[in-house]
């Protein structure tokens, strides 16, 4: 596949879409206090996230990494609201986002968040476009005669606007995961996150979509990434290591 070379969207930079949500440059987008999410299990309790505290700040490029059982896949998805904390709790843009009812946080996090699936979850009977334009109809935050330039804009940054017509199944893994990046981005969320993104991908198409995502930090938007793979701190600001529900460590640059 050929790099594609993130541009910013015209007058949609991922930083006015923080100035527009009330963000500053130097604001945490992310805070988990004292967090804590446990299962009643067959077996018994089992903890998959204890006691985590942390902050995220607006424009981070984060990795997330452990073993399987580690607790990633529940760390995200306390940031996303799709699940809910045992106890603690999470501020997303300094908004206690569990205290909403599930109206209330789906809406919230059409504007807010974007999310990137290891699997694309593109829907196989929608076109590459319309499954763009689907979550910006759910929200409605982009005006309606607006949406159509946005898709072809959205789909020109990453690279495959002559496939917006067709269905996902006629494109490749890298290009339906492009295409799933560009519906992340389709309300313009002031941050992103990606669950195993490249997990399924070759090497060098996995390269290409690690240029996109720190295109996206450039532009101001905040990028979360959880993976398995290998990480370096050259590629991101911070690496959380997560081991049996614990941060078990924490890199910086």
């Amino acid at each position: 596949m050929e790099t594609t070379n993130i541009r910013p969207l015209s007058g949609q930079s991922g930083l006015k879409s923080e100035q527009q949500n009330g963000n500053s440059s130097d604001q945490t987008i992310v805070k988990f206090e004292n967090l804590s999410r446990w299962f009643e299990t067959e077996a018994g309790k089992f903890e998959a996230l204890t006691d985590v505290t942390l902050t995220i700040e607006t424009g981070d490029h984060i990795a997330v990494i452990g073993k399987s059982g580690s607790g990633k896949s529940t760390f995200l998805n306390m940031i996303t609201g799709i699940d809910h904390p045992s106890s603690g709790k999470v501020e997303l843009n300094q908004i206690d986002i569990h205290r909403m009812d599930e109206g209330e946080l789906a809406k919230w996090r059409g504007r807010n968040v974007g999310i990137v699936f290891q699997f694309f979850q593109l829907i196989p009977t929608l076109s590459i476009r319309e499954n763009i334009l689907l979550p910006m109809e759910f929200v409605g935050s982009i005006p309606a005669e607006e949406r159509e330039e946005r898709v072809n804009t959205l789909l020109n940054q990453v690279g495959i606007l002559d496939h917006a017509d067709k269905l996902p199944t006629a494109l490749s893994g890298g290009e339906q995961q492009r295409a799933a990046i560009a519906r992340a981005l389709a309300n313009n969320p002031p941050l992103l996150v990606a669950d195993e993104p490249t997990g399924n991908l070759d090497s060098k198409t996995s390269d290409d979509i690690k240029k996109l995502f720190k295109g996206l930090v450039k532009e101001g938007k905040t990028v979360i990434v959880v993976t398995h793979e290998n990480v370096s701190s050259n590629d991101y600001d911070r690496i959380i290591e997560l081991s049996d529900g614990k941060i078990d460590r924490a890199m910086e640059k």
